[in-house]
């Protein structure tokens, strides 16, 4: 099984999503949960685009972490 970190964002009334370590893989959704479910079919997606031609699948080098200021 893959991981890969995947970025949500507030974008106006919807919401968009990436995964960094997948250029180019990116979703949408009105709300977060279905922008969640968005990402994870375009993950599947792109993954098999990549096997389909022959390419290599990432590896997930990307890591996030909260920072907490004053």
């Amino acid at each position: 099984m893959r991981r890969f970190l995947v970025v949500i964002e507030k974008a106006g009334r919807n919401y968009s999503a990436y995964s960094p370590d997948l250029p180019g893989c990116v979703a949408t959704g009105a709300t977060r949960a279905e922008v969640e479910r968005n990402m994870h079919e375009a993950i599947l997606f792109h993954i098999d685009g990549l096997v389909d031609d022959d390419l290599p699948i990432p590896k997930s080098t990307s890591s996030a972490q909260f920072v907490a200021v004053p």
